[in-house]
Parts: C-alpha cells; sequence; structure tokens
C-alpha cells in the first residue's frame, strides 16, 4: 500500500457539516457537505439534536474517504468545529441527555446577570478574559443539568459528560474511548484560566458545573486517539482539535503577532494573533487561545471580536423575506443599486456581540422611505456585516495601539466581491483573499498535518497559503466617516430593545 498522501478535516459547521481532504500543497481534492436542522424552541434560544450533528458528520467524513479511494489514503484526521455549543451525553451509552444548547442561544442570559449582579464579572474576565455573556459553554452545561430532572445528580456521580462539538465528536469517533478537548476550545466556556491552561475550581463552583463531567484538555495539534476501525475501514489517527475561528486563522497563516484574519459564516469572528501572552481588552474584546502546538508548551493567544449574525443576515432575506432564491443571489441584488439610500439594517437578531455585549439588543432596518426596495434591503444587509467588522476592528486598533495592516478574510461570504470591497473602504485597509477560502477546513487539516509529520512545521505548511485577490480601500474618508455616524445612529436605536431600554 502506498504511503498517505492526504489529511482529512472535519468542519463540523453552526448549520452544516463538511469534510475536506487535503493534498500535501493544501489544496482541497475532495470535499462533501450536509446541512442539518436548526432549532428554535422560544425566542432567542437555538438548539441542535447531537445526533443529527453525529450523523451528517460522519456521512460525509465516509463519502470523502471512498471517493479519494478508502481510509489508506489519510494519514490523520483534524476536526474544527462550532465553538461554545454544549452537549451533555451518557457515558455508558454515548446518547446525549438534551438537545445541544447552540452558541447563538441567549438562554442563559438571565444566569450571566445574576452572575453579574453578584460581582463576579471582574473575576471572570480577569481569569477567562471573557465577559459573563450567554454566548459561553459554562452557563449552558449548570442549564441542562438543572433543566432535566436527576441529570446535576448523576453528572456529580461521574455518569455523565461535557463536550464542545469537538469533544463529542472525538467521543464517537473513537468509540468512547477519549474524552477530551483542547485550549481553543476550552477557553471559550467561562471555566478556564488563560494563564493556568487548567480548568479553575473557584469558576466551575460559581457558575454550578461539576469538574466530573469536563474532558481531559490536551494540545490543539496532536494525536489524541483513533478511529474506531468500523467507521472508515481502518483506525486513523486523530490529530487536531481546534475551534473553528482559531482554525481558520491557522489555515490563513496568522502565525506572526498582529496578523488578523475576518471570518465570515453565519457569525462574524475578527481575531488578532497578539503573540505567547494573553493581552487584556480594554474595549470589550475576548482574550482568547489561538492554540498550543505541544504539551506544556506555550500557547499562542488572540484578541478576538465575535459578531452574532453575519451570513444568517443573509439567510434572513433568503428564508424570512423570501427576497432572494439563494444566499449567492444577494450580491446581485445589492449591485442593483448605487448605495443603501440612506438604509441601514443592524442584524441583532440574537442580541449584539463584541464589543457592545448586549443581549437585549434585537434586529432593525432603519431609515426606509417610499423609494425603498428589496436592492436596498439587500445592500444594506451586506452593508451592517461590513460595519460589525469596522466596530471591532475600532476595538482592536485601540486595544493594541496598532491599526491592521492587512486583513485576510474567509468564509462563504468572502466570495462576495461587493462586500468584501465595502469592507476595505470602510476599514481604510486592504482586504485579501486567499485562493482556499475554506481556511477553517484548511486549518484543521495544517494542525493534524504537522502532528503527524505530514508537513514539518507551521512554516512549511504556510508556504502553500495563496492569494486569489486583494480590494484595495477606495472611499474618501469624508464619506467613510458619514457612514460610520450613520451605522452608530442606527445601533443606538436597537440597543437595550429586548429590556424596554432602548436607547434612541
Amino acid at each position: 500500500m502506498d504511503a498517505p498522501d492526504l489529511i482529512l478535516a472535519l468542519d463540523q459547521g453552526t448549520t452544516s457539516s463538511r469534510a475536506i481532504a487535503f493534498d500535501r500543497e493544501a489544496r482541497p481534492v475532495a470535499s462533501a457537505q450536509q446541512a442539518f436542522e436548526q432549532r428554535f424552541p422560544s425566542p432567542g434560544h437555538v438548539t441542535h439534536d447531537p445526533e443529527a450533528i453525529w450523523a451528517s458528520q460522519v456521512a460525509v467524513a465516509r463519502e470523502v474517504v471512498d471517493r479519494v479511494g478508502g481510509a489508506g489514503r489519510i494519514a490523520a484526521i483534524g476536526i474544527t468545529n462550532q465553538r461554545e455549543t454544549t452537549i451533555v451525553w451518557d457515558r455508558a451509552t454515548g446518547r446525549p441527555v438534551a438537545d445541544a444548547i447552540v452558541w447563538q442561544s441567549r438562554i442563559t442570559a438571565p444566569a450571566c446577570d445574576r452572575l453579574r449582579a453578584a460581582g463576579h464579572e471582574a473575576l471572570f474576565r480577569e481569569r477567562t478574559g471573557l465577559p459573563l455573556d450567554a454566548y459561553f459553554s459554562g452557563p449552558k452545561i449548570a442549564h441542562i443539568l438543572d433543566a432535566g430532572p436527576g441529570l446535576r445528580t448523576r453528572a456529580e456521580g461521574g455518569e455523565l459528560a461535557f463536550g464542545t462539538v469537538d469533544t463529542f465528536l472525538a467521543w464517537r469517533l473513537t468509540g468512547g474511548r477519549v474524552h477530551v478537548t483542547d485550549p481553543s476550545n476550552a477557553s471559550r466556556t467561562l471555566l478556564f484560566g488563560l494563564r493556568t491552561l487548567d480548568w479553575d475550581d473557584e469558576l466551575l463552583r460559581l457558575v454550578g458545573v461539576p469538574r466530573s463531567v469536563l474532558p481531559t484538555v490536551a494540545p490543539t495539534s496532536g494525536v489524541i486517539g483513533a478511529t474506531d476501525p468500523a467507521i472508515f475501514g481502518r483506525a486513523i489517527p486523530i490529530a487536531a482539535l481546534v475551534g473553528d475561528q482559531q482554525a481558520a486563522t491557522f489555515g490563513q497563516a496568522c502565525f506572526a503577532p498582529g496578523e488578523s484574519k475576518v471570518t465570515y459564516g453565519t457569525g462574524a469572528f475578527l481575531l488578532r494573533n497578539v503573540g505567547e501572552a494573553p493581552v487584556p481588552s480594554r474595549n470589550r474584546l475576548l482574550s482568547t487561545v489561538l492554540w498550543q502546538l505541544e504539551p506544556g508548551g506555550p500557547a499562542t493567544y488572540a484578541l478576538e471580536g465575535s459578531v452574532f449574525v453575519a451570513g444568517a443576515a443573509v439567510q434572513w432575506l433568503r428564508d424570512g423575506l423570501r427576497v432572494i432564491d439563494a444566499s449567492a443571489d444577494v450580491e446581485r441584488l445589492a449591485a442593483s443599486v448605487e448605495d443603501t439610500g440612506g438604509v441601514y439594517m443592524v442584524p441583532a437578531f440574537t442580541g449584539l456581540g463584541a464589543p457592545y455585549w448586549d443581549p437585549d439588543a434585537r434586529g432593525a432596518i432603519l431609515g426606509i422611505t417610499r423609494g425603498t426596495g428589496f436592492g436596498e434591503i439587500a445592500r444594506a444587509t451586506l452593508d451592517g456585516i461590513a460595519h460589525q467588522v469596522a466596530d471591532v476592528v475600532e476595538a482592536m486598533t485601540a486595544d493594541t495601539g496598532v491599526a491592521p495592516g492587512t486583513l485576510r478574510a474567509d468564509g462563504g461570504a468572502a466570495a462576495n466581491d461587493g462586500l468584501l470591497q465595502f469592507q476595505a473602504d470602510l476599514l481604510g485597509v486592504a482586504v485579501e483573499r486567499p485562493m482556499v477560502t475554506e481556511t477553517t477546513a484548511l486549518g484543521a487539516a495544517g494542525l493534524a498535518g504537522v502532528a503527524v509529520g505530514f508537513w514539518s512545521g507551521p512554516e512549511a505548511f504556510a508556504r502553500y497559503w495563496a492569494l486569489e485577490r486583494r480590494f484595495e480601500p477606495a472611499m474618501d474618508g469624508g464619506r467613510r466617516a458619514d457612514l460610520r455616524r450613520g451605522w452608530a445612529r442606527a445601533v443606538a436605536r436597537v440597543r437595550g430593545w429586548a429590556s424596554g431600554d432602548a436607547r434612541g
């Protein structure tokens, strides 16, 4: 048998699962994708069926393995995942005890409010680099344990296991032999020490999570086990676990402090590499772990701004308003008008993320006149995505004192030329789109490949990053300032809306 010549990336996202096989030049050679159901049990609450996650992910993985000629070609598997989404399952049966609570869900906002009211926000910020927000996993674990009869008692007795999606997939792929996560995912729980790189007992007590449910934390890049031979026909090493945004940062080869990327997915996520020491944010950004490449070795850290709704706003145009048939149609519709006609769309469907952290904000379209049509609304929707990213870049520049030299863009909406040009215009910074825009999967493959010697190290992997197009800013400063002032007014109108405390 020839030596394995491919790395398989499993990219488990918020709305779909995909698998992509990459060759030694970091080129995708086969891929498959499958969507799964989104559940909305109550306003602001979002859940997934963990079995649907598993079924879709293993189906696309098997499809890719079959298409490349079998598991003998796969040197290793890298797993990347929607972060913060929380699953609890029975250790004996492997079956989930409840639906997964998705990162977008606001169901735990009251629990976070109680912790904040008790004066604990500064402690969580200092230890974890995160604000007290329903976005993160820890309060979701407690909610699941308290929502089902007897679950907390069973958890304390060691019968239940928690995992973000990487952990759940690794458990299932190894036949229940491995219960493990990595620092990039652990650092998104509100339970993990950013500097100690370990679970924090005081934070566990405050949130109400028993240590007995938690996984072991292993390096991001490294073999943590092998797949059950029954799944693919032979055991394949699992050599990376990494949160999706950290994976995209690796896939974009942002290895030097100061290098930044933005991923336009369901949400939009901007990360800047800040090196081997975390940088506290004074502007309500997140300090988070990018990756740890070896046991006991240093972690690499990032500042992150998380925008909750980006591509999901385009999906709303498609599924809610039904003004487009496919998400890709939004570019044509937006290009049918010269500008928004003064319309702003703030897509705060599940509150506002960084730098506002306002769970009570709600979406709005402002500035509508009789002349407003679907073209203006489509363009305002894309502009709203870019404005949210600009908010984050401004906060990041204030935290570090340095504006980005360039911004590397990826994710589904990065295919939209109009969006990337407007993003460059708003920022006054060039935006670069790589040849391979599926950088989340690419980063997972890179981390797994480095772990098994497929690539000799990050620098060898980075040689295969290639530029497809560079978008240079072309807007004058006065126009940019006018647009940003209009956006700030629009955001002020929607903040606090659900609480009756609208600031407009």
